[in-house]
């Protein structure tokens, strides 16, 4: 948290109010918030603001400066929040960053991040092309279903850490992994390479549904996520078993829902997601056992 939809709230706005402006000053209030890149910060004194794009779940400003192009990228990490001045924050002294701009519908840009898992850096074209080749798979909202089938088809593994595979596909976290998976009908620890086409690219069909449904209401604000302007997400309220645990399933089947504990806690209807291959492949060795049972007493 924040995810995906909530990188894309915080993108959109600071694209609506920051782009053409001007930076004119940075401060920077700890010595390790820039993590890697230019360690010239100066140089963005100046700069024109000319796009804000969403990678995953980070957001880059792109600026213009004497015909050179370089990039800010904030990672919002666990708790990262980038905010516009007229918010207040609990805990002030975790702004880390404030940049001041002229010239846009905003004069300030904070980075508020109290437990620091986030990072800003600072890079020029090159850089940030490996940084992003080296970060960042597919984006679920502009891959082709194609390439979606590749992904899940060639991998072995769990699927819902394939899920969250930033490597594979960037953006989904544990809150939208949960809620995918559910409308989905698929269990967490389900062997991706197994699944069918057909239920594949039903899969790819769920997640752009729910990452484009979460970002029309502005995300989904566990926790501190606000948006730069300080709006909440309003998503929280159309989660259907993220957090839901010992309530009944949404879909009427009469069962609860359960939280599995692992690296990350998911969230599950035993009934709607029951884990098919598993239960498949104990079907099957109970048909083989009385097959050969069978035999034995029809020899005896």
């Amino acid at each position: 948290m924040p995810e995906l939809p909530e990188a894309e709230v915080v993108t959109r706005q600071i694209r609506a109010r920051l782009v053409g402006a001007i930076l004119t000053g940075s401060w920077f209030g700890r010595p390790d918030i820039v993590r890697e890149g230019y360690t010239d910060r100066n140089w963005y004194a100046g700069a024109v603001v000319r796009a804000v794009e969403r990678f995953g779940k980070s957001v880059v400003l792109r600026l213009e400066h004497q015909e050179e192009t370089r990039y800010i990228v904030a990672e919002l990490g666990m708790t990262g929040l980038l905010l516009f001045p007229a918010v207040q924050t609990r805990f002030p002294q975790h702004v880390h960053v404030r940049w001041t701009f002229t010239g846009g519908a905003e004069t300030e840009l904070r980075y508020w991040n109290p437990r620091r898992f986030g990072r800003i850096s600072l890079f020029d074209q090159s850089g940030l092309e490996h940084y992003l080749t080296r970060r960042f798979g597919c984006d679920p909202l502009t891959v082709t279903s194609e390439r979606f089938l590749t992904i899940i088809k060639e991998r072995s593994g769990r699927l819902k850490a394939l899920m969250m595979h930033q490597q594979a596909i960037a953006g989904i976290g544990n809150i939208y992994a949960n809620e995918i998976l559910f409308r989905a009908r698929l269990h967490p620890n389900v062997r991706a390479s197994r699944l069918s086409v057909a239920k594949v690219e039903e899969l790819f069909r769920i997640t752009r549904e729910v990452l484009l449904e979460a970002i029309s209401y502005g995300g989904s604000s566990v926790r501190d996520f606000f948006a730069p302007d300080g709006s909440e997400g309003r998503f929280k309220g159309r989660h259907l078993v993220y957090g839901k645990e010992g309530l009944p399933c949404p879909n009427g089947c009469g069962r609860l829902i359960r939280r599995l504990q692992s690296e990350r806690s998911s969230f599950i209807c035993p009934a709607c997601q029951a884990h098919t291959p598993h239960r498949q492949r104990i079907s099957s060795v109970a048909a083989k056992n009385n097959s050969h049972l069978e035999q034995s007493l029809t020899t005896a």
